[in-house]
């Protein structure tokens, strides 16, 4: 996975050469000052890069030009410190093709009341530069997160960086690259989709490849790569004794082990950050892959079930922008409801691949029948997910627009041990309460695959459906059914209205 802290945010700032070189060398100074608090935030997980004073048309749009052409480069925060003419902006800003923060804020932090003199006036003058600026982004319809404070407040060095954690997942949008093993699950409506229209919109390839092709790299593997993996299971894990080495299940194992390899040479060589299988179409593959799906998801690879290539690259996006956090991002599926009114709680799982990321606990490594799929019984690590806050978020394809539904939910420990279910699970109370939150995600038509993170919250899926021109609605603490209903509608309008003809 490409390291966050490798990847830039340029920081811009606006002003002009009326106020003469004094002023000019004090902006660029202040700015730096800026930029530098900005990088040294904990919060913010990018490198913050300063560039020079803009100060005419022509270096604005170089500047967002360079920022086009520069792959480190996943955002820019433009910042107007004196007054910033907005007409300089337009050739610049009609050319960004990168995510922009506005951030509104100034030098100091208290007003020098009994020193404030026209000098300091002319200098501090943030407060109408940065509605100037506002002004000509809202008139040349620029998508932008804006974020108003001091970089003193906490506050805002954390908006920074949830911003910039959006915009590092925007770029592994842009560049992604998925490979499908098979095609998606007969007559399911949900996990189809058009990805031709996807990479237009969102940047990804999604493309497909025989399983059978995986298959020749899942029997190559052999020798003492084989042994090392089995052998770190071991030490991993909590394995069941039938699986250890000398169980009489233990080459159920060491194929397991065979598989992940595979996978991970296959994507590796071909430069894929996501994939999906299918147990209807598993080819020679004599389990259905779950371990190696759960330890390549906590690698950072994206995975979908049953074809689902949107949730896997949701998947994988999620995990980029939760980098460097605690929790972590899964798949997941909601499946049963315990229904005791007031009390209702959701339980999540998948047949084997819930990611361990999920978990601070150590994962139970066991093998049991399946029971579709018809081929040997699968090994899976069994755990429960961590309680505390996390988001479930279902991307589908509504036909003229992509829709992102993210519910925010509060993770729980299950009331109730749960010794006869042998899958990974994770168990939930949506918010704002169980019919709330279930009539919205089943009136905006969501899916039934999603990705849980709970390393990331909702903003920064806001800020990511900002930054990929997606439709998003949100179902948390202030959700009604009655809103949700009058937003689905507003929703369809402006999505139709804003594509044009």
């Amino acid at each position: 996975m490409q390291d966050i802290t490798t990847q830039q945010v340029w920081f811009l700032t606006g002003s002009q050469d009326l106020y003469g070189q004094d002023t000019l060398d004090q902006v660029a100074s202040q700015s730096q000052q800026v930029a530098r608090a900005l990088d040294a935030s904990p919060q913010v997980p990018a490198e913050v890069v300063w560039k020079p004073v803009l100060k005419d048309s022509d270096a604005i749009r170089a500047a967002v030009l360079e920022a086009n052409q520069d792959d480190r480069c996943i955002g820019l925060v433009a910042w107007m410190h004196t007054f910033s003419p907005a007409k300089m902006w337009i050739r610049g800003l009609t050319a960004l093709q990168k995510p922009m923060l506005h951030l509104h804020t100034q030098a100091n932090v208290e007003l020098p009341w009994a020193d404030i003199d026209m000098d300091f006036m002319n200098l501090n003058q943030a407060a109408h530069g940065d509605r100037e600026f506002a002004y000509i982004q809202s008139r040349l319809g620029i998508d932008r997160t804006t974020v108003v404070g001091h970089v003193s407040d906490p506050r805002v060095t954390a908006r920074v960086g949830v911003w910039a954690r959006a915009a590092a997942g925007n770029a592994t949008s842009r560049s992604l690259r998925l490979a499908r093993f098979g095609d998606t699950m007969r007559n399911v409506a949900d996990t189809e989709g058009d990805k031709t229209e996807a990479e237009a919109r969102f940047g990804f390839s999604v493309n497909s490849w025989s399983v059978n092709e995986l298959v020749e790299q899942v029997d190559a593997v052999g020798g003492r790569e084989l042994d090392g993996l089995v052998e770190e299971y071991e030490q991993s894990y909590d394995v069941v004794p039938e699986l250890r080495h000398g169980g009489e299940r233990h080459d159920s194992l060491r194929y397991a082990a065979q598989q992940e390899l595979g996978l991970r040479r296959f994507l590796e060589t071909g430069g894929f950050e996501a994939f999906t299988t299918n147990f209807e179409d598993l080819g020679g593959l004599r389990q259905l892959p779950g371990l190696a799906v759960q330890r390549l998801m906590a690698a950072g690879y994206g995975f979908g079930a049953e074809g689902d290539w949107k949730t896997s690259a949701m998947v994988r996006i999620a995990k980029v922008m939760g980098q460097g956090l605690s929790g972590g991002a899964s798949l997941m599926e909601d499946y049963s409801y315990d229904l005791t009114p007031g009390a209702e709680l959701i339980l999540g799982a998948h047949m084997l691949e819930v990611c361990p990321s999920l978990t601070s606990s150590r994962p139970s490594l066991q093998i049991h029948p399946l029971g579709i799929g018809g081929r040997e019984d699968p090994v899976r690590l069994v755990f429960d997910a961590d309680p505390g806050p996390a988001v479930v978020v279902g991307m589908t394809d509504m036909r003229d627009r992509f829709r992102l539904t993210a519910n925010v939910v509060d993770v729980v420990h299950p009331p109730h041990p749960l010794p006869r279910l042998p899958v990974a699970r994770a168990v939930w109370r949506p918010r704002p309460d169980f019919v709330t939150a279930t009539e919205s995600w089943l009136m905006a038509g969501s899916t039934h695959h999603t990705v849980m993170s709970t390393a990331v919250g909702v903003e920064a899926f806001e800020d990511l459906a900002t930054m990929l021109g997606s439709e998003l609605v949100v179902i948390d603490e202030t959700s009604t059914t009655r809103g949700v209903a009058r937003e689905l509608r507003w929703n369809a309008a402006y999505h139709r209205l804003a594509q044009g003809l």
